[in-house]
């Protein structure tokens, strides 16, 4: 047996009630994607200035995502902005790992795919924007904090 709290939750994910949930998700994804990130263009030296457009981008998703939480004007405005650059920055960021793949020696082989850039990493941040995104368009679970004017979809 349940309690009721959990069942409250399941409740609220079978309705498609849990968008401050979701934007609480992605401000953690966003911080600890951006922290891998950091890592691992530090360690290739930031080689490219381009490296440097994750670390400010993704950040942008922590404070959007926890004003989602608190606000539902937030959760309609500031979150989806910084949820789409994400999206956007991650398929870029995508293009030039492939191409970064492709320009060693040998071109796209097995070889230069497990030691070359990785040509996924950017497809996981993609996912951290398209939590917000999808955060966006759920209802709100729970009652709406003050000051939040109250929503037709209950």
């Amino acid at each position: 047996m349940l309690p009721d709290a959990a069942r409250t939750v399941l409740a609220d994910v079978r309705s498609g009630r849990f968008e401050r949930s979701l934007a609480a998700l992605t401000a953690v994804g966003a911080a600890v994607t951006t922290g891998e990130i950091y890592l691992s263009h530090d360690a290739a030296s930031f080689g490219n200035k381009m490296m440097y457009w994750p670390i400010v981008i993704l950040p942008a998703a922590v404070p959007a995502g926890v004003a989602a939480v608190f606000s539902r004007r937030a959760a309609r405005t500031v979150l989806p902005l910084a949820s789409a650059a994400i999206v956007a920055n991650g398929l870029q960021g995508t293009y030039l790992h492939w191409r970064g793949v492709r320009q060693r020696p040998g071109g796209v082989t097995l070889y230069n795919l497990e030691s070359g850039p990785p040509v996924f990493a950017p497809l996981l941040a993609s996912v951290v924007g398209g939590m917000g995104l999808l955060a966006t368009v759920l209802r709100r679970e729970g009652r709406p904090p003050q000051g939040d004017p109250p929503r037709g979809d209950g």
